[in-house]
């Protein structure tokens, strides 16, 4: 058996000259493929020799015969050499037409309303063999499942990431105020009076009631009263068709939920800070031509959708692209 000194001394550019010579035979077109001087692959040649203590190749007329050593380790280095090539090979392009899996996506359910419909047609267009989970998720616990597998990004409004992670903006998300004008006698837009009067309807995963809208009343020297609180925005529209309330909600959801169920919407009567609605995944995906196709997919989905349900606020495309690093020169 072979010791480490002496492996040490098979590089990969021996290996790659033997390989040719065992194809061609000749020393002079084994050089050319090789883009060597004859002098330089004769050098790794006697090296080889001198390391294996063979002589590998035997002149016979103008070729070369290899020796029985040569023909027993052929296979092997053919085998390593394969490999690696297999290995440093650029990855074939993504092709969602053939694929067949999974697409796993985390999205809160306000976000699942307005997207996953259209982001099912585009896949059954574009890929389809393949399926979409939308998995639910507490943003809190959004960068444990995606290092947990359990979805290929999340969408939500994440905290900062960490530094195996990437969180790549996607549109800035303001507030609308909804409610049922059949049993909520306003017009849009709401006066700050109407809306400080009226009972209230707030969606929170905590149960919690207190919001940024309660921190903005009370900035104005106002309170409201709030009635119910949901852990889903799918309970508001019927909650708005039962009692008189207003419930202020994001632009696309509550766009989506006035089309659907006769709802109103009005820009609420006060300043409310925008939601930065960002893609979450793994650093290790950025370049992986399946997660950058349905990164690029989503994006173009979310941009059509929004523009569909006359939300006005532009989307960022930093989540679907991927530029290779710049790699320095060699010194």
């Amino acid at each position: 058996m072979m010791n480490d000194a002496t492996l040490r001394k098979i590089d990969l550019n021996l290996l790659l000259a033997f390989s040719v010579l065992m194809q061609e035979r000749n020393v002079s077109r084994a050089a050319e493929r090789l883009l060597l001087g004859q002098p330089g692959l004769s050098a790794a040649l006697r090296r080889l020799r001198e390391t294996l203590d063979d002589e590998l190749f035997v002149r016979v007329g103008r070729g070369l015969q290899p020796t029985p050593r040569a023909l027993s380790i052929a296979p092997a280095i053919e085998d390593a050499l394969s490999g690696i090539e297999r290995a440093i090979r650029p990855p074939a392009a993504f092709d969602p037409r053939d694929w067949q899996g999974e697409f796993r996506l985390g999205m809160c359910d306000n976000l699942e309303s307005s997207f996953f419909g259209p982001l099912v047609a585009r896949l059954r267009q574009e890929a389809p063999n393949a399926r979409l989970v939308s998995v639910a998720f507490d943003r809190r616990d959004a960068a444990r499942l995606l290092d947990e597998g359990a979805y290929d990004f999340s969408i939500s409004v994440h905290d900062e990431p960490a530094s195996w992670h990437v969180r790549a903006p996607l549109f800035e998300q303001a507030s609308l105020c909804i409610y049922d004008p059949r049993h909520l006698n306003c017009t849009a837009p709401l006066t700050l009076k109407h809306f400080a009067n009226a009972p209230h309807v707030i969606v929170s995963i905590e149960g919690t009631i207190a919001t940024n809208v309660d921190a903005a009343l009370a900035r104005l020297g106002h309170r409201r009263q709030v009635v119910a609180t949901a852990p889903r925005f799918s309970a508001l529209p019927m909650t708005l068709q039962a009692i008189p309330a207003i419930a202020t909600v994001p632009e696309s959801v509550a766009r989506c939920m006035a089309k659907l169920h006769d709802l109103a919407i009005s820009v609420p009567p006060l300043d409310l800070p925008a939601d930065p609605v960002t893609m979450l995944y793994r650093r290790v995906d950025q370049a992986d031509s399946r997660a950058v196709w349905l990164r690029r997919l989503f994006v173009e989905v979310v941009t059509d959708a929004l523009r569909a349900s006359g939300c006005s606020m532009g989307v960022s495309t930093d989540a679907c692209c991927y530029d290779p690093p710049v790699l320095a020169e060699a010194v």
